[in-house]
């Protein structure tokens, strides 16, 4: 039961096909190991699999960048948020 939660390819779990798909089964490890339910051996595998979840969503997201900075032609401008709390009254 607890080897369903890396993957359903018998070969083990590789690169996840998408940044979702590897959000899923952060989101997916990470509700199994708070519930408490996993044993010792499934919650290290668990972490261990989280970790390499984490490293290739970070590295999906630095690929982003870089490819918006070439668009915005190396100036990101800051992201500009409307509050709504009265400033301009």
């Amino acid at each position: 039961m607890a080897k369903k939660l890396l993957a359903d390819d018998p070969a083990g779990p590789g690169a996840p096909v998408s940044f979702e798909e590897a959000m899923a089964e952060l989101a997916q490890l990470v509700s199994q190991m708070e519930s408490g339910s996993l044993a010792l051996e499934a919650s290290v595998a668990a972490y261990a699999r989280g970790a390499e979840l984490v490293k290739y969503c970070a590295a999906q997201l630095e690929k982003v960048e870089g490819q918006v900075k070439v668009l915005e032609g190396d100036m990101l401008k800051p992201f500009a948020v409307d509050t709504l709390d009265g400033d301009s009254a």
